[in-house]
Formats: C-alpha cells, structure tokens, sequence
C-alpha cells in the first residue's frame, strides 16, 4: 500500500511539474510573439517614407513613389538581389547598391559644393578646403526635408545633382555590365506594358531602378525625424556622409554579451538542478536488442523511399549549384572559359537554385521522414494512405521542376510582368513565384494531412495534450503554418517591410520552426528505440522549446539591425540573439549522451549511421549555428560586416552543418527500417558523414572565415563600400583563398557523390510490406503514460 501512495505521489509531482513546464512554455510562446509584432507594427510605422513625389528646390519633380516602388519591382525582378545586396541583404558577387549609390551621391555632392564654392573640382581641393567641403555635404544630406503632410521631399540643388551621377552610374552598369559578374543589356526596356503597374512602372526602367537605390542611399544618410541617427541606424559605414557607428550599437553589443554570461550560469544551474537531460531507459550493460526484421512495415513507408533517392539526387545538383558559384568568384564570367554556362547560368540565377535546392532536399527529407514514422506512433496504416504519399510525391515533383524554370524565365525577362506570379519573387531564400508558393504550401498541408492520419489513433489514446505525440504533432502543424507568412510580401511592399516578413521565414521557418521539428523529432526516435525513458525526454523538451522559442522568436531582430527598422531593435536582437547561443550549447551535452548510447550499442547497433549524423548536428549547432552566428550577431560586429562572407560561413555552418546533416540522419534512420538489412553497409555511410564534416568545415574555416576576417578589416579602414567592391573580391590573397577553397569543396562533393550511390541503390533493395492497410502494428505504443 505504501509502495502504491509513493508511486501515485511520484506520478502527481511530475504531472505538476510538466504542467508547469507547458505554463511556462505557453507564456514564452505568447510573450515573445507579442513583442514580434508588436514591433513589426513599429518598424511599418517607423519605416522611411516613401514620398508621393521628390522634387528639386525649384520643385521640379524629379522623380515619385511609383519610380521607387518600379524600381524595387525591377530589382526583384531580375533576381538582382540574388547577385548583389540592397541595405545589405542579398548575395555577395556584386556590390551592396545602397553603400555604392551612397558613396556615388555623396561624391557627387561634393563635386558639386566644389564648382559652387571654388570654382574647382573636388580632387584639386587642398585639405582644409576639403575638410569645408566634406561638412558642408554631411549636414546638407543628413538633413530630413521630407514634409509628412504633403507626403513630399525637397532636394537641394547639390542633392539632385548626386541624383543624377547615380543615374548616370547605373545606365552605364545595366547597359555595358559592370565589368565583373553582371551582363551587359540585363534589364529590358520594352517588356513591361503600361499594365499592371503594381508589378513595375511604366517608363524607363534603369532610371526606375538607379533611383530605387538613390532612395535606399538617402535613407541611409537622412536623420529620422526628432532622432539623432540615420533611418538605418547609420548603416552603412561611409564618413563622408556621416555615418558612424551608433552609441546603442556598442552599448547594446556589451550588455548582451553581459547577459549572456549572466543566463549560461543561470540555465546550467536549472538544467543540472532540476535534472532536464534525458534517461536512459535500460540498465547498464542490457542495452536494448533491435532486430530489424521484426519492425512492421507498410505501403506507405516503403513508398517514402522513392522521397530519400530524390532528396540525394537534390543534395548533389545542389552542390553542382554551388561549386559553380563558388568558381564564378574566381572567373564571374565563364566557366573555364565556357562563356554559354554563364550565359544559361548566370550568377544570380544559379545562386537562386542553389538556396532553393538546399530548402527543397531539405524539407524533403524531413516531410519523408514524417510519412515513415506516422504509422508506428497511430499504429496502423490507413486505407489509401500510400496513394496520398504517391499524390504527394509527383506535386514535389511538379513544385521543383516548374518553380526552377520560372525561376530561370523570370530572371531572364521572359516572363514580363507574370514574373512575381511564375519566375523568381525576387526575394532571396524565398525566390518561388507567387503560384509555386501556393503550390508548396498545399503540398505541405497534404503532408500534414498524411501525418495526421497515421498519428490520429495515437493522438486519441494520449490523454495529456501536451504529450509527446501531441508535441509531434504540433510542431509539424507549425511547419506548413509559418511558412503562409511569405504569402504577406507583395511586390508594392516596402522594402524594409516586406524584409521584415520575409525573415519570418528565413529565421523563424527555417532556423526557429525546424528547429522545434528537429528536437522533438529526435526525442521521439529515442523513445521509440527504447533508448530513453518517455517522461524525462518530455521534460527535456519543454525545457528545450522554453530555451528555444523564448531566445529565437525576438532572437530574429539581428536581421533588422541596418535595414531602416527602428532603433529598437538593436537592443531586442542583440541580447536575444546572444541567449540564443545557450540552447545550442545544452546540444552539445545530447550529443555526447548520444555518443554513449552509439558505442553502448556496439557493433549490432543498427543505427550507427544514424547518430553519426545527429553528432554532427550538435557540433554544427554549436560551432557553425552557435559561436559563427554570436560573431556576427553582435551589432557593433555586424555594423561592419553586415553582408559580408563572415555571413555565409555562419550559413553554411548552420545550415548544412545543423539542417542539412539531420536531414541525412533522418533520412538514413527510415532507410535502414525499410532497406533490406542484409543490404546496409554502414562503412559507406561513415564515410560519407567524415567527408562532408571535414569538407565543410574546409569550406568554413579555411576559405570563407579569412576572407570575412579581410573584408571586415576592408570596411573598418576604408569604408563598407569599398569592402563590397569587385575590386576587394580580385585582390591577390582574396583570390588564392577563393581558389584553394576547391579542396574541401571537392572533399564534401565526394561525400555527397558516395551517399547518392548509396541511396540509388537502396531503392532497389527495398523490404516488401509486412501489414496491409487498416492493420495494427505490433509496436511501441508511445501513448501510454510512465510512472
């Protein structure tokens, strides 16, 4: 009796401490969101204007709202921000075009003052006459002559006249090139009917653009009204318009880095206190026996199959994608001297295929391995669930073929104003038309649906709702959910705003989404191999989510540093994005527990291949996700950096090194299931997982940081501009780090060559059903409670 009242006194402890854990959990879910739109709602009222018309001091129009919003259009259009930046988001061949029309308007200003002054240019100035000069221009532009209640904006005479020098700049780039990776005759006038002028203007569309980047320049150089500072915090970094580095910038910089220190000790005490890690649910030396010709398989799950060959044969076009960008920073216009793969392939072109391709193989994976493990949990195989996974399959199918070639159309300008609805929206990450969009977000309400019917028995038999398989279930909802927001950037949203949604996606989709997905994931793969025990991997994943959500979601305000947010969030995304640091770094403690479970299971531990992978994630959670990405989120870092190479190789650490190796994990654990086991051969496997860590980390550490480290020390001497400039990417040591980064290049492709065989011939290899459809299955039911 007594032993009874201590197991049921037991038991309602641990349901009132999960229950605290889901309070907790629901409050950081609620709080942190607030805080995101509610500062999304001030970053639309904060964000620079946009005005009805721009005119000159004898109130000339010089050019309109329409012009602005055309020349966005053109930009997107064209996949420009997949070859160069704009407020410094995009890619990192070209330059960033607002640090570059800053530079071009301030010069010209200058120039100007000069005539007006002396009556000589600005070269032949003597220093103090220089110095006049120089003063005179910065407080003339930092200015703010927009009046709110006409929604008008005066230029001063030398203010047009740096207008008119950016014009002429970039009438000579669209039309001759810009003598490094851009083509000559890129944009095409005569495609754009005067219809559909939400999409682009009518008129001339170099001029729409040219002014486009002279209104980024001029955002970035203007005082926000009643404010000290610049509409992008000062960004970028360029004296002579007078752009400094901001006081919050270093202030907040040394408080997060206070406070981070502050939580690491005080989440290890509450980790290591209250005992959130994971248990092993066998005794030492009895570790749990797996024989894989008992676990059932069905229809569906041999069909998931055909999802892993597809994923392998992605990840290595992917990688193609990416060696050829990779040389293009060495030869920008050819291949070897083969001049037709640039003219097919252009930079910004292959760049778009590259980062779609690394979401699709991804998001593969990881859909296949849902369709796999959503019999076991309801334990059943619904009727026609096989002919949703086939459905699913060819719609993946359809979405990657047809979203490539409009994507390929509509940077080429075959598409003319349909280019938002089929080609490239223009948006780096996000580049799907608007119709592929859609498509993927059918696509995945069809998987979620395949989910839930395999999951549903399960679902119903778990009492708690806040239990393992409910937590499941909810990240996976959240997975098609958080994608809907790209559905919110319409091509008349303005930049800074429409940069705000799209990093709802980049950040919280693929960075705070699938992150949720991955731990949850992983502790339901413990649990069903009986590695740990139920209820601590339950607590350790709250206590996960609380650490995760609670840092990521504001977390997300580093990417609003220098994109004309408001000032505010220098502060929320310093300190959050330093908190996010801990999480990842508690990882790294999984990973060693799953080490031991790996070496406990010795030679007949049939998931080697498995954890191999799922180490290597927590290594790149920490190294690549972790240490690379609190360099580079520090403002007073990032103020300097702020799209530059340091940026991808937190990138590629996090993004191959954490979603791209559990991507293969998962998709190895479903193979080795449905894959005859006489078949597996888990030395290619290991193989496989050595070379693309030791080619990654190459690729990282060898290439991609010193280059950053260069062009860090570039900015901070001679201004942001001139560390994005084509001139910076030909010098000597930049080029021979460039070049060299081919060998570790060509050390992950061979992994990723090895894993591609080894999935082709697992197709051929596949297991036959054991259970028909409507069937139970004989396993683990994960809704029952532990005591």
């Amino acid at each position: 009796m007594e032993l009874k009242r201590g197991k049921t006194l037991k038991k309602v402890m641990n349901t009132n401490r999960n229950g605290l854990l889901k309070s907790v959990l629901i409050i950081t879910i609620l709080l942190s969101f607030t805080v995101l739109l509610a500062g999304g709602y001030w970053i639309f009222k904060e964000q620079a204007p946009r005005p009805l018309q721009v005119t000159n001091e004898k109130g000339e129009v010089l050019f309109t709202k329409e012009s602005i919003m055309g020349g966005q259009a053109v930009f997107q259009k064209y996949g420009l921000m997949d070859y160069g930046t704009v407020l410094g988001h995009g890619s990192y061949m070209g330059p960033d075009y607002t640090a570059e029309a800053l530079k071009i308007y301030t010069q010209g200003m200058q120039e100007f003052k000069a005539k007006e002054k002396y009556n000589k240019s600005f070269t032949s100035l003597n220093g103090d006459e220089k110095t006049i000069i120089k003063n005179n221009v910065i407080k003339e532009m930092r200015k703010n002559r927009y009046d709110i209640a006409k929604d008008s904006m005066k230029l001063t005479n030398a203010q047009a006249f740096g207008l008119e020098k950016v014009r002429e700049h970039y009438q000579d780039v669209f039309t001759k090139g810009d003598g490094w990776g851009l083509k000559a005759n890129l944009i095409k006038e005569t495609d754009m009917p005067e219809k559909n002028r939400a999409y682009v203007a009518k008129g001339d569309q170099i001029t729409q653009i040219s002014d486009f980047f002279f209104w980024t320049a001029w955002l970035s150089s203007t005082v926000r009204k009643g404010d000290t500072i610049t509409y992008t915090n000062n960004w970028p970094y360029y004296e002579d318009a007078g752009n400094h580095l901001s006081f919050s910038a270093v202030w907040w910089s040394g408080a997060s880095i206070t406070l981070f220190v502050l939580m690491v000790g005080v989440i290890l005490f509450v980790f290591y206190r209250y005992q959130f890690g994971m248990k092993e649910a066998y005794k030492e030396g009895q570790f749990p026996k797996i024989d894989l010709r008992k676990i059932p398989v069905t229809s569906s799950q041999v069909k998931s199959g055909k999802y892993f060959v597809i994923v392998s044969v992605l990840f290595f076009v992917q990688c193609m994608f990416g060696a050829l960008l990779a040389h293009y920073y060495i030869e920008p216009d050819s291949f070897f001297g083969i001049k037709w793969i640039h003219d097919i392939l252009p930079f910004n072109i292959t760049k778009g295929f590259h980062l779609q391709l690394a979401i699709f193989w991804i998001a593969t994976s990881w859909l296949g391995m849902g369709i796999y493990v959503a019999p076991l949990v309801g334990g059943y195989e619904p009727k026609k669930q096989g002919l949703l996974v086939d459905i699913l399959f060819w719609a993946l199918v359809v979405l990657v073929g047809g979203s490539m070639a409009g994507e390929w159309l509509g940077a080429k300008g075959y598409l003319g104003n349909n280019w938002f609805l089929l080609g490239n929206n223009g948006w780096e990450y996000i580049e799907l038309g608007r119709i592929w969009q859609l498509i993927l977000i059918v696509g995945m309400l069809i998987w979620l649906f395949i989910v839930y019917r395999g999951i549903r028995a399960g679902l119903k038999r778990e009492s708690d709702k806040g239990g393992l398989i409910h937590l499941l279930f909810y990240s996976a909802i959240a997975v098609p959910a958080f994608y809907i927001f790209a559905l919110f950037i319409n091509p008349g949203t303005s930049f800074t705003f429409a940069d705000y949604w799209r990093w709802w996606i980049i950040h919280l989709w693929v960075e705070g989404i699938f992150e949720v997905f991955a731990v949850v994931v992983i502790g339901f793969l413990m649990v069903q191999l009986g590695l740990v025990t139920k209820k601590s991997t339950v607590r350790q994943l709250y206590f996960q989510l609380i650490l995760l959500l609670g840092s990521g979601v504001i977390g997300i305000g580093h990417h609003y540093y220098y994109n004309g947010s408001a000032e505010v969030w220098l502060g929320l995304g310093a300190v959050f994005s330093a908190l996010e640091v801990i999480p990842l770094t508690l990882l790294i403690l999984e990973a060693y527990e799953q080490y031991k479970m790996m070496r406990e299971g010795g030679i007949d531990f049939p998931y080697k291949g498995t954890f191999w992978f799922l180490i290597s994630v927590a290594i790149w959670n920490l190294v690549g996700a972790g240490v690379l990405g609190f360099l580079i989120n520090l403002p007073a870092v990032s103020y300097f950096e702020h799209g530059q190479f340091l940026t991808p190789a937190h990138g590629h650490g996090s993004m191959m090194g954490v979603y791209g190796m559990f991507a293969v994990a998962v998709l190895l654990y479903s193979l080795r299931n449905i894959v005859q086991p006489e078949f597996w051969n888990d030395k290619w496997i290991k193989f496989s997982c050595i070379m693309l860590n030791v080619g990654l980390a190459g690729m990282v550490f060898l290439s991609l940081l010193p280059v950053g480290f260069i062009q860090i020390k570039e900015a901070f001497h001679h201004g942001y501009a001139a560390s994005r400039s084509a001139a910076f990417l030909q010098k000597d040591l930049v080029q021979t780090l460039l070049t060299w980064r081919a060998v570790p290049d060509t050390i992950f492709l061979i992994g990723v060559v090895v894993l591609l065989i080894f999935c082709m011939k697992a197709l051929f290899h596949l297991r036959k059903p054991t259970h028909k459809e409507g069937e139970q299955l004989p396993v683990k039911d994960l809704a029952l409670d532990e005591e």
